[in-house]
């Protein structure tokens, strides 16, 4: 096993109280060569509970106390990482092999600066019994920083996880994963919730360290697009088991599994463009911004996000929202459904429109106390329908019309999967029979599989009940397909408008051609 990271014949189990096994591992190998000259990128695509995640969690001693390891070996060199106890495998984690997550706030301490935090790995895997002094260690941090890419390291040494942007506490989540140059890098979904720069420089940065530092990557993902752009290797996994792997040019481009097949074809096709120039949504000269408590006591000037925005929706349109973190996309389409009246300029709607919302996280926004029955319920209590058996009629209705059984109708967000919980979402939206629904980034937390069903969910609504979508998106790709026109957002102000295909085909603007490229970078 010298110079490779190697699983043999794994199979994962869950078992709850009074619930039967449940097999969500089954008999998966793979091995991934190991230091120089022989690392290498190596792809893991799946739909959610496939796996993928759980084998990269075996392989970190990181599974939940209800899950049971049945069969196998996972090999670090000669390590039988799955043989080792607690305190031996903690010499493993984090100075031969390393994870970084989909979302760094969850998995960094908000209490403690980052200079804290990067340093505690070095702190704890000195190498060669060497004790680091503090001022070694900080100096080893502070390069740490810098070499991932993060300006000023002084000053983002000091921070907090709270005063960095998402592309920048993933820099550190990658600084901290590397500090004590591994030889395995575990990176589950690392660029899904960041817009598409980021995305691509985040990427940027994987590839230079396999480059340099010689570290192989397990690269998790759902996105087959950014696989392609980064991995030589692919694994496609499906319930459990390992069902198509090889080059990633001959994986995704002739695949031969029918579940690899309906990856790559995730995408729908272009839509009818809207018969109606009417529209049910016009923004003029629309400026957001926001006060802080400080800046209201001390009479400074507002923080303006949206500078003089000029935007029209018309009926039955899917308007495509792109542009990256911070440009003001969310901040836009907050202020058009009420939910942040600090704005200037003009806001138009078709009489009692009632614009409704559907969050890229929908658990947040999904009342945890109360059964999905009641959250579908208060919506129609809300609009003025008293009769309880009225409502639960058109609940239950609406949950078939979403895709789901009866008995979600008692259930909780938290027994949910992701998809279940943003069909959910969208069918509190529809209740309101809204003829204006924005979506902020609704598919990209989810796997690729269940992504093109919220989609085609969408797209069905939007045809049988003439439904205007404001859709925001990183994913240019996405947007191009199922958009009717797309506006691109850059620091605040919309740069460019237009008819989708145009767009892709002749950018005017100079960000906006910066963006397609990124987009097109090594398709």
């Amino acid at each position: 096993m010298k110079r490779a990271f190697a699983v043999e014949h794994l199979s994962i189990a869950f078992q709850d109280k009074n619930e039967p096994l449940q097999t969500v591992v089954s008999d998966v190998s793979f091995s991934i060569g190991l230091g120089k000259g022989k690392s290498e990128i190596v792809g893991v695509v799946g739909e959610s509970g496939s796996g993928k995640s759980m084998t990269a969690l075996a392989a970190m001693g990181l599974l939940k106390d209800n899950a049971r390891v049945l069969q196998g070996a996972i090999w670090l060199e000669e390590q039988n990482l799955l043989s080792l106890n607690a305190k031996e495998l903690s010499r493993v984690q984090g100075s031969e092999m390393s994870m970084i997550f989909q979302e760094p706030m969850t998995s960094l301490n908000p209490l403690m600066r980052i200079g804290e935090q990067v340093g505690e790995s070095l702190f704890l895997h000195p190498g060669h019994g060497a004790k680091l002094s503090k001022k070694e260690i900080r100096r080893q941090v502070l390069k740490a920083l810098e070499e991932v890419g993060l300006e000023n390291a002084e000053r983002v040494y000091r921070q907090f996880p709270h005063e960095l942007s998402g592309g920048q506490r993933q820099r550190v989540m990658i600084a901290q994963a590397m500090i004590n140059q591994p030889k395995l890098l575990i990176a589950d979904e690392p660029t899904t919730a960041l817009d598409v720069m980021v995305q691509e420089q985040i990427l940027e940065l994987l590839r230079r360290l396999h480059r340099e530092k010689g570290v192989s990557i397990l690269f998790i993902s759902h996105d087959l697009a950014v696989i392609e752009k980064i991995c030589s290797r692919v694994l496609v996994m499906y319930q459990g088991q390992i069902v198509e792997e090889g080059a990633v040019s001959q994986v995704l481009h002739h695949p031969k599994h029918e579940y690899t097949r309906t990856l790559v074809e995730r995408f729908p096709r272009f839509i009818a463009p809207p018969r109606s120039k009417q529209n049910v949504l016009t923004l003029r000269d629309v400026s957001v911004f926001y006060r802080e408590r400080k800046a209201e006591r001390s009479g400074a000037q507002r923080r303006e996000i949206v500078h003089h925005a000029n935007l029209e929706i018309r009926e039955g349109e899917i308007l495509g929202l792109v542009g990256e973190s911070g440009s003001g996309k969310s901040t836009l389409a907050k202020a058009i459904v009420g939910l942040n009246p600090q704005y200037e300029g003009e806001i138009l709607m078709q009489p009692d429109l009632q614009p409704q919302m559907v969050f890229q996280d929908p658990f947040g926004s999904l009342n945890p106390a109360h059964t999905i029955g009641w959250i579908l319920s208060e919506p129609l209590r809300i609009i003025g329908i008293k009769s309880a058996k009225e409502r639960k009629e058109r609940v239950l209705q609406m949950l078939e019309n979403m895709g789901l059984s009866k008995d979600f109708y008692n259930r909780y967000a938290r027994e949910l999967s992701g998809g279940q919980r943003q069909r959910v979402s969208i069918g509190a939206a529809l209740l309101r029979d809204s003829k204006l629904l924005v979506a902020d980034e609704p598919v990209s937390a989810l796997d690729v599989t269940v992504q093109s069903q919220i989609l085609q969910l969408l797209l069905e609504v939007h045809r049988q009940n003439g439904l205007s979508i404001l859709f925001i998106s990183h994913d240019l790709n996405l947007v191009r397909h199922i958009c009717h026109r797309v506006a691109v957002m850059y620091q605040g102000e919309i740069v460019e408008i237009g008819d989708a295909q145009e767009i892709y085909r002749s950018p005017k603007h100079p960000y906006t051609r910066r963006l397609l490229q990124v987009e097109n970078m090594n398709l």
